[in-house]
């Protein structure tokens, strides 16, 4: 171990070679702290070349590497194990915006960039990034590309796969795969960045990527809605998409629960709306025409919405500092969870057609089986994601209850999502939280051809082993 320590000094200052205890502590456990382990050292390179020779030297001395970003993942996918045999290789340094393509609308970034500072930079040029997360502030784009994430923006934009051209990535040999091409179309053969894109570092590490911009909305407009079911929140969607179309970026969910929750840690962000609903439908919709047009659109559903029966309260932001707080509100339902203490989280797709069976057939399992649970159930309904979680009965001890129950309840909605056709993994992924998960999600084929690509590009397995598949 002294001579790999001996060439890692070679390739990075010592400075950037972490090895106290202390010192690696905030890279060791992950943001929810459910997962925490001991490296053998945290390494921090500054460009793809370090990046290569540190995997290169790893896979001489077979060391096995945790790539990670931000460290704000919910599976425990950016975080080493126990063993003290793993290093970590935090991106943080390689936080450059290497160039702004105008004509071409794309922006081309170092893995290590805050997703928020990508933002603004766009923005200061009149250019909207439409990926959006509540950790936007400190989650780096190449964990975003390693997840798939999703937020807020999916019903518009798509993933982060969707907003992706290129990539430039390590392999698991040292080798710098350079495909930061800003092209729309290239039929090539295999299309390797969509291979790369959510496979949390297990087959390579993103250094590097080509991401889209689209021109700024000149006005948006927020709301919040009240519906008595899903059936009728559904309804509320499928005319918004009727009458809205493309203009509809925004429709997300959030229960009576969620929002009593949210109320009792940041009263601030109080429900508006009359009569504390079942369900509270935050609806955004953006233009490239006036703020009289969308806003006049946006009433015209409302009051369409109204007579069909489908809503029972709405409420309009009337001004940039109300539609953010109704933002907030949705975004510090997390918050508000994480102020309660552990809770089970299940971070689900259901097709859309399903999920007011799903819900109510779920919820009444849940309830019956174990009595007084809160189910905080909230997500971005317009795309079927949902974030399940269950919290213990008020006054309940979070910890006794999690460890008596967490299989049990796993068991029961991962087997409802299974029964209705969902995903156990809608933008989390699947780290090691759902790694035991997978086979009998995925099928054995499946199963197998990925763990067969995994063989194949990393046949020492030192790429994040034991998280999405184990070999």
């Amino acid at each position: 171990m002294q001579t790999f320590f001996h060439q890692l000094s070679h390739i990075l200052d010592q400075k950037y070679i972490l090895t106290d205890d202390q010192d690696m502590a905030p890279y060791s456990t992950d943001w929810r702290k459910r997962f925490s382990g001991k490296a053998l050292a945290v390494v921090l390179p500054g460009c793809s070349n370090e990046v290569a020779a540190i995997v290169k030297l790893c896979a001489e001395h077979h060391i096995a590497i945790v790539p990670q970003g931000g460290h704000t993942g919910f599976c425990g996918g950016a975080t080493p194990d126990n063993s003290g045999k793993q290093i970590v290789l935090n991106l943080k340094r390689m936080n450059q915006i290497l160039a702004v393509d105008i004509a071409n609308q794309t922006i081309t970034v170092q893995a290590g960039c805050i997703l928020q500072n990508i933002q603004e930079a766009a923005a200061e040029r009149g250019f909207l990034f439409p990926l959006s997360l509540g950790a936007e502030g400190s989650c780096m784009i190449g964990g975003n590309l390693a997840t798939n994430a999703g937020g807020t923006n999916v019903l518009r934009y798509g993933n982060a796969r969707d907003l992706c051209l290129g990539l430039e990535v390590v392999t698991a040999k040292g080798e710098i795969w350079n495909g930061l091409k800003g092209l729309r179309k290239d039929n090539t053969g295999y299309d390797l960045r969509d291979l790369f894109v959510g496979s949390e570092g297990t087959l390579g590490i993103i250094t590097s990527a080509v991401m889209k911009l689209y021109p700024l909305p000149i006005s948006q407009w927020t709301t919040l809605v009240a519906t008595e079911s899903i059936a009728h929140t559904i309804a509320l969607l499928n005319l918004f998409q009727k009458r809205a179309s493309s203009l509809l970026t925004g429709f997300e969910m959030m229960t009576h629960e969620s929002l009593a929750l949210n109320e009792k840690h940041f009263p601030q962000f109080k429900n508006p709306l009359n009569g504390e609903p079942p369900f509270t439908i935050l609806v955004e919709l953006s233009d490239h025409e006036s703020e009289a047009h969308v806003r006049q659109l946006l009433e015209t559903i409302l009051e369409e919405a109204f007579t069909a029966g489908i809503i029972a309260d709405a409420v309009i932001a009337n001004s940039l500092a109300q539609a953010n707080t109704f933002w907030h509100m949705r975004e510090h339902i997390t918050l508000a969870q994480a102020e309660e203490g552990a809770n089970l989280k299940h971070d689900i797709t259901i097709p859309l057609s399903s999920l007011d069976e799903f819900i109510c057939e779920t919820d009444g399992l849940m309830r019956n089986k174990f009595p007084g649970v809160r189910i905080i159930n909230f997500g971005h309904l317009g795309d079927g994601n949902l974030h399940y979680n269950i919290a213990p009965p008020e006054g309940v001890d979070q910890k006794t209850f999690n460890t008596n129950n967490e299989k049990a309840i796993h068991e029961l909605i991962y087997g409802q999502v299974e029964r209705f056709h969902g995903s156990i993994s809608a933008e989390h992924g699947v780290g090691q939280l759902k790694l035991a998960d997978l086979r009998g999600h995925k099928g054995d084929v499946a199963h197998d051809l990925m763990k067969a690509l995994k063989r194949a590009l990393d046949p020492q397995n030192i790429l994040n082993p034991n998280k999405v598949v184990s070999i």
